[in-house]
């Protein structure tokens, strides 16, 4: 690996690298194909107060720009996760991100209260599906408001809407840091049964047809709020998606749909940013972020 420094803080949490999981892509499974503790950040999947069975099957269909998919968020509750994902992870002293979702701000509150005193819990990301800023910013300030100041709060935005002012209104109620993107809504038609293929129905869009979609997502709220930490999630499958990432104004980036088809892609995007970096003589990871927005040398004013 080139000697560069990738090493980024997101909005206080110290990583060795800017790349980490999405939720819900990757488990326990991943371990067998990369050092979860070089992972920039390990996002667990999205945890819900009661257990959850998820979307019926099938929830995944890969499609010739990407996957669709709706998996409904299948997990064993805050009790199960707390018994055996989070320790499992604590005892290999994995940075780990905790994924939440909720149906009320009630239920927000009493993740927030019980992850605050968990060990092993480095952050929180607040899985929001509504696309109301005012939504986004009660749902927020609950999570925030029951959380030791220490463990940060990342705000993973529903898709669709004005992504600035979901944004916007997430960071004004305590939100330290913005994800984006979810995935795009999408829906696949099965050819034999001319029904949706997905037992959902519909689902969100992941993979290279989005890293444009993302790219804007990330730009935008950089170009409005330089000073907010943005992690970019969405198509990125090399070193150069990582670095268009960094370049659009995202801090750190996750990995998801890319892991299906190659659960070591983690090592060897780490491996290729760092060439991407060094060809282009930037010392660090930090050095690239937002980076496109500046003028280029003699076309400034």
């Amino acid at each position: 690996m080139s000697d560069v420094d990738l090493a980024v803080d997101l909005a206080g949490l110290a990583m060795p690298t800017p790349v980490m999981t999405a939720a819900g892509c990757a488990g326990r499974e991943l371990a067998a194909y990369s050092d979860l503790t070089a992972l920039g950040a390990f996002v667990t999947r999205t945890v819900t107060l009661d257990a959850c069975a998820g979307s019926p099957p099938p929830r995944v269909v890969e499609t010739p720009s990407g996957v669709v998919s709706a998996v409904g968020l299948q997990n064993p509750g805050l009790q199960g996760f707390l018994t055996t994902d989070l320790p499992w992870l604590a005892q290999r002293r994995v940075r780990t991100v905790v994924s939440a979702s909720a149906g009320s701000l009630a239920e927000y509150g009493e993740l927030a209260r019980r992850l605050a005193t968990a060990p092993g819990v480095d952050a929180v990301e607040v899985h929001l599906e509504v696309s109301d800023a005012h939504q986004t910013g009660k749902a927020v300030h609950v999570v925030r408001r029951d959380l030791p100041v220490g463990v940060p709060v990342l705000a993973k935005l529903g898709a669709g809407g004005d992504v600035v002012g979901l944004a916007r209104a997430a960071v004004d109620n305590g939100a330290d840091a913005v994800v984006v993107s979810q995935g795009f809504p999408a829906l696949v038609i099965d050819p034999r049964t001319l029904r949706p293929t997905l037992g959902a129905g519909p689902g969100l869009l992941s993979g290279p047809a989005v890293l444009p979609l993302a790219l804007r997502c990330v730009w935008d709220i950089h170009e409005a709020m330089p000073e907010v930490p943005v992690v970019g999630a969405g198509g990125v499958r090399t070193g150069f998606d990582a670095l268009s990432m960094l370049l659009a104004g995202a801090t750190a980036v996750q990995l998801g749909s890319v892991l299906l088809r190659d659960p070591a892609a983690a090592d060897r995007i780490t491996r290729e940013l760092a060439d991407e970096l060094a060809r282009r003589d930037l010392k660090s990871a930090a050095d690239a972020v937002g980076l496109a927005h500046q003028q280029p040398e003699g076309t400034r004013r």
